[in-house]
């Protein structure tokens, strides 16, 4: 099989794939008698990077593996495509998920002291369900305390490919320089924090951009 033909048949499959795909599940689409190596699927994803070099699609790796995205800077134009405006994040929220993302494994008493205020349920309970975070263990103190980490949900749909890619916290001086670097996509402040259970922090929500994925979640 040519190398191009390969290149199409990659590209039509994560055009069409729903999820991120890794070379060993990529390989697997090809039959036996086709005898495809990892090399062969590596050079053709390498050809639609650089096919898409100019162009307002992008090949992008993340944890999962690699998936067909549109580009940061066309965004802006993508958007449009949905009526509806950019949701809010709470404030108490975006702190919560960054914590965890930064400080893995965290329990939420520990949260708790560096925020300073009691984390709401819904919080944690929002990020469980879109699996951005889970349980990694139980700390060995009084209580048992679950220990919070990322997940690789996580990584996939802020544009990650480890946690080395998160800015170092050198880097970040002020949770507003958060926001931009890891560019998280909206959700209303209802489903994050209705009611504001428990939450006393009189932090206003802060609007939050939209997200760079094209569908895939």
């Amino acid at each position: 099989m040519e190398q191009k033909e390969i290149k199409n048949i990659v590209e039509a499959v994560l055009l069409a794939a729903e999820e991120p795909m890794n070379l060993k599940q990529l390989r697997a689409i090809f039959s036996d008698n086709e005898a495809l190596s990892a090399q062969d699927i590596s050079q053709a994803l390498a050809g639609l990077q650089e096919d898409y070099a100019e162009r307002g699609i992008e090949l992008k790796e993340v944890a999962s593996g690699f998936r067909i995205q549109t580009r940061p800077k066309v965004q802006t134009w993508v958007s449009r495509l949905w009526e509806e405006k950019p949701k809010k994040y709470s404030r108490a929220l975006l702190e919560t998920l960054a914590l965890i993302a930064y400080r893995q494994p965290i329990t939420r008493g520990e949260i708790e002291d560096v925020r300073g205020v009691s984390v709401s349920t819904n919080i944690i309970r929002t990020l469980m369900d879109r699996e951005w975070i889970r349980v990694l263990g139980y700390r060995d103190v009084p209580g048992k305390p679950a220990m919070f980490g990322t997940t690789r949900q996580f990584l996939d749909y802020f544009n990650l490919k480890s946690l080395q890619d998160l800015p170092s916290l050198a880097e970040i001086k002020e949770l507003e320089a958060l926001e931009p670097e890891l560019n998280f996509a909206p959700v209303s402040v209802a489903e994050a924090d209705p009611g504001r259970e428990q939450e006393s922090d009189p932090d206003k929500p802060a609007e939050m951009p939209s997200g760079n994925e094209a569908g895939s979640e």
